[in-house]
C-alpha cells in the first residue's frame, strides 16, 4: 500500500477512534452511517418531524433510478448517501447527494444473481471510509468522498469459508479500528481485519458452523466488551479485543434464517427468529468471562426479517407465526405477548421522534405511533408501482427526510414539521 493511502486510512481510524459511533452506548449524532443507524438498533436521533402527514403522503423531493437492482438500504453521512446494487455483472456502490444526484459508482466483485438477485448488506461509512460486503465475501474499503479504492479482501478465500443459501448478508460492524466479519468456515467463524489495511487482527475458531443473514452488533457490559451475532444455527458472544468465543446458544431457524440482529438492553440480549421465536438471556460477566442465562422465550414472536425495535419496556416488530395478524408488541420484563393485529401486514422499520416508520413487503408505508395497547396508524401512503418485487430495504429517517429503497429507485420525502 502507498504512503498517501495509509495516511489517508490511519485518518479514518483515528476518526473512529474519537466519534465511537459503532454500539448503541457510544452512538453520536452522525446520521445514519450504518445499517440500523448510529446505534445499530433502528433508532434515528431526529426530532422536529411531521406528527401527521397529508393523506397522499408527504412531499416526494426527487426520485433517483439509476442504483441497480438490490435490497440494500440507505446510509446517509456527511451531506452523501450511499447505497448498493446489481449493475450488469457488478456490485455496484453508488454514491449521491441528498438532492438525489450521483457523485461516485465504485464496483466490488460480482453481481449477485441467484435466489432473490440483488445486492443484500449496507455500506458502513466510518470517517472518510466507506466498507462493504457482498453476497460473494469481497470486502472492499473505499474513499467515502470520491470512491477510490484503498483495500480489499475476499474473506471466504482468506478464511476458508462457506456462502450460504441466498447468499452473504452481513452489513459489516466496524468497532474501534477493526472490521468484524463473517466468513462462516469449519475452522475460522469470525474474524477481525484492520480498519486502515483490511490484514488479519484476530480470528474466532470453535464456531463450526456457516454464517447466518445476520449483522453483529457491540456493547460493553460490566467493563466487558462483547459482539453478539447470529450463526446458521446460533447466538454467540465474543470478546471484542481479542475474538475470543465467550459463550454459544442453539438458536434454530429454518432454511438457517437466522436474520434479525440481537437487541442488547441492560445487561440483556433479545434475540427473534424464525421458527425459535423470542429469547431474553442475561449477560453474567466474570473479569473477561462471560456466560448467559435465558431469562424466558416466547414462540409466537418470530421475526424472519425487518428488524426489532425496543422502546420503554418492549420489543416490536412484525413476525411470521401468524400472517393474518403479524404485528406484535412483547414485554421485555415478562415475554408476555401484549398483542397480535394485522396492522399494515410484515414489513421493515425503523422509529424518530416517538414514533415508529414502517414499509410493508408490498409498498405501503405508514407513520405508527407506538404503544403496549395498540398498533395505532395515524398516517400511511404508498410510493410509486415503479420497482419490481417485496419491499425489503429498511427505511430510513434522517435530515428531516424519509428514504425508501425499492429494487433500483430511492424515493426522498420531506417529513421535517413546518
Amino acid at each position: 500500500m502507498t504512503f498517501i493511502k495509509r495516511s489517508f486510512v490511519l485518518f479514518c481510524f483515528l476518526f473512529t477512534t474519537f466519534s465511537a459511533v459503532s454500539g448503541t452506548e457510544h452512538a453520536e449524532k452522525v446520521g445514519w452511517p450504518q445499517f440500523q443507524g448510529p446505534g445499530r438498533d433502528n433508532k434515528s436521533l431526529e426530532t422536529g418531524l411531521l406528527s401527521i402527514w397529508p393523506a397522499s403522503g408527504p412531499k416526494l423531493l426527487w426520485t433517483q433510478k439509476a442504483l441497480g437492482e438490490g435490497y440494500s438500504s440507505v446510509i446517509c453521512v456527511n451531506g452523501l448517501l450511499y447505497t448498493t446494487g446489481n449493475i450488469g455483472k457488478d456490485t455496484v456502490i453508488t454514491a449521491l447527494d441528498t438532492k438525489g444526484i450521483i457523485r461516485w459508482k465504485a464496483k466490488n466483485g460480482p453481481a449477485y444473481r441467484r435466489s432473490h438477485p440483488g445486492t443484500r448488506g449496507a455500506p458502513t461509512v466510518i470517517g472518510n471510509c466507506l466498507y462493504h460486503k457482498n453476497a460473494d465475501g469481497d470486502i472492499i474499503c473505499v474513499n467515502a468522498k470520491n470512491g477510490h479504492h484503498l483495500w480489499s479482501v475476499n474473506i471466504l478465500k482468506r478464511f476458508e469459508g462457506r456462502n450460504i443459501k441466498w447468499g452473504l448478508s452481513e452489513s459489516l460492524l466496524i468497532d474501534r479500528g477493526k472490521v468484524i466479519c463473517t466468513p462462516g468456515g469449519q475452522d475460522i467463524g469470525i474474524a477481525a481485519l484492520d480498519q486502515t489495511t483490511g490484514d488479519t487482527v484476530w480470528i474466532c475458531r470453535g464456531i463450526g458452523e456457516k454464517p447466518g443473514y445476520c449483522s453483529p452488533i457491540v456493547f460493553e457490559y460490566k467493563g466487558l466488551r462483547q459482539i453478539v451475532t447470529l450463526m446458521a444455527e446460533s447466538i454467540l458472544g465474543l470478546n471484542a479485543h481479542n475474538g475470543k468465543l465467550l459463550w454459544k446458544v442453539k438458536n434454530i431457524a429454518k432454511y438457517g434464517e437466522n436474520i434479525t440482529s440481537p437487541c442488547y438492553h441492560d445487561g440483556h440480549i433479545f434475540t427473534s427468529t424464525r421458527t425459535s421465536g423470542s429469547r431474553l438471556f442475561k449477560i453474567q460477566v466474570k473479569g473477561n468471562n462471560a456466560s448467559v442465562k435465558e431469562v424466558w422465550s416466547e414462540e409466537r414472536f418470530q421475526n424472519q426479517h425487518g428488524g426489532v425495535i425496543y422502546l420503554d419496556g418492549y420489543f416490536y416488530g412484525a413476525c411470521m407465526a401468524n400472517r393474518s395478524a403479524p404485528w406484535r408488541c412483547i414485554s421485555f420484563q415478562t415475554g408476555e405477548l401484549m398483542y397480535s393485529v394485522p396492522g399494515i401486514g410484515r414489513a421493515s422499520f425503523c422509529c424518530a421522534d416517538g414514533m415508529l416508520y414502517l414499509l410493508n413487503h408490498h409498498r405501503k408505508v405508514a407513520l405508527v405511533k407506538p404503544s403496549p395497547k395498540e398498533f395505532d396508524v395515524i398516517s400511511s401512503f404508498e410510493i410509486p408501482k415503479q420497482g419490481r418485487g417485496t419491499t425489503w430495504a429498511h427505511p430510513v429517517v434522517v435530515g428531516g427526510r424519509l428514504y425508501i429503497r425499492h429494487d433500483n429507485f430511492i424515493y426522498c420525502y420531506d417529513i421535517k414539521a413546518k
